[in-house]
């Protein structure tokens, strides 16, 4: 199958947003074995988007057309209606979709009178069109069809639109053929892009089937293994055994096999950690320093965790150091408040005043400004107390303020990941 991609929005061609959807398209419909013959952005004018259909099918020979944006309630979402305009179809109201966006608004404004009149517009489509649902917003996409011609419309928005992609659209495109595709996504932490590309160098050089695609993504990596076969069992075999010549090479990097949240920009490392804690019954508590406060709320995103986490506390200053974890004034002095024996100090402080399994604390220089030579911008210590035993790690993060400490945070959760992996008694 040939497809073109069209993504719509004046927004995109005035440069006020990141077009992501049109790579996201190409890496995920490449994997599959489709042809991508060309990408264009065009605007919200549906004459202009018309003469875009126009040229995919008529000069380009796609046989198919993907749009991602204009699903709006707006008069300037128009992709519907350019798709509409395209086929000779007319645009009805679906009392399905309507009564599923009514529902949706509703959570949003407060109540079913406050519903804004021109969301129904998102609820018109062709009778000839395959009503695609959109489990996280509230414009439905859609496959228009006609004779050999499809045009497949999804929203803007990446995060609805990689979602719909994965829970709607690949079936439909898998469809197209008589081979299964599966696949499982491998994250990883602690290594970046190009360092694992080189580490599986010759896995991605001789790849066939399965397929192994690398997915960057903010301080981890994301690997998506796709297989195809006859049947969904020689697909698992096929995934299985490339998975673990993955993990043969570089598994002390994996932190989560098998997630299929690839529409998700966030990291799963939060959901990871705070599984292990309550499947373990293992309690923790944080002292943050330079992280103030982000190692607690990300765990505090599991449901569950209050069974296990006891206490979070934001010890900037080195008087709140001292006067609630117990750091010594001398250490402080000696050392400083950066240093591998403060984060040593305050680990076991919060744990031991709370009678915590664990304790973890993060002491750094954030910047961007107070870096030496000797403690450099970016500078992270990590006190991790484990019944009875402490150790600390050293860590030096790029990037500005916000991302030194979301990065810091993450790599304080990874230290507790670990350290249940190593020890796996209860």
């Amino acid at each position: 199958m040939n497809v073109e991609i069209i993504s719509v929005g004046t927004e995109l061609l005035l440069g006020d947003i990141l077009n992501t959807n049109a790579q996201y398209l190409s890496k995920e419909l490449a994997n599959l074995g489709l042809n991508v013959y060309k990408q264009v952005t065009v605007g919200d004018n549906i004459d202009r988007l018309v003469n875009c259909f126009k040229d995919a099918f008529e000069i380009s020979g796609a046989d198919m057309v993907i749009t991602t944006g204009g699903l709006g309630p707006t008069g300037d979402d128009i992709t519907k209606e350019a798709a509409a305009k395209y086929f000779g179809q007319e645009l009805i109201l679906d009392e399905k979709s309507w009564e599923e966006i009514k529902e949706k608004c509703a959570k949003f404004s407060g109540g079913m009178d406050k519903i804004p009149e021109n969301n129904i517009k998102q609820a018109m489509f062709p009778k000839e069109a395959d009503i695609i649902k959109n489990d996280h917003g509230t414009a439905p996409g859609a496959l228009f069809k006609k004779d050999s011609k499809k045009i497949l419309v999804m929203p803007g928005p990446p995060r609805e639109m990689k979602a719909m992609f994965v829970e709607q659209v690949l079936p439909i495109l898998q469809g197209n053929s008589n081979v299964i595709l599966k696949s499982k996504y491998i994250r990883f932490f602690g290594i970046g892009e190009s360092a694992l590309e080189i580490e599986l160098k010759q896995i991605l050089e001789e790849q066939t089937n399965p397929t192994v695609a690398l997915y960057a993504k903010d301080a981890e990596v994301m690997i998506r293994v796709t297989a195809g076969a006859d049947s969904a069992e020689e697909c698992d075999k096929l995934l299985d055994s490339k998975i673990k010549e993955i993990s043969d090479i570089c598994g002390k990097y994996i932190y989560l096999i098998g997630d299929d949240t690839i529409s998700s920009s966030q990291t799963e490392m939060d959901k990871v950690v705070a599984k292990l804690l309550v499947e373990k019954d293992l309690t923790i508590s944080v002292a943050e320093s330079c992280t103030g406060g982000l190692v607690a709320s990300n765990l505090i995103n599991y449901p569950g965790i209050s069974k296990v986490l006891l206490e979070g506390c934001v010890t900037y200053s080195n008087e709140a150091k001292m006067m609630r974890l117990g750091v010594k004034k001398e250490t402080l002095d000696k050392y400083g408040a950066v240093s591998s024996q403060t984060a040593k100090e305050m680990a076991e402080g919060i744990a031991k005043s709370l009678n915590s399994d664990i304790g973890v604390s993060t002491t750094g220089i954030a910047g961007p400004d107070g870096g030496s030579d000797e403690k450099p911008v970016g500078l992270v210590y990590f006190g991790i107390y484990y019944k009875g035993e402490t150790f600390s790690v050293r860590r030096i993060f790029s990037g500005d303020r916000i991302k030194v400490r979301e990065r810091a945070a993450r790599e304080a959760l990874n230290q507790v990941r670990l350290l249940l992996l190593k020890n796996k008694e209860r």
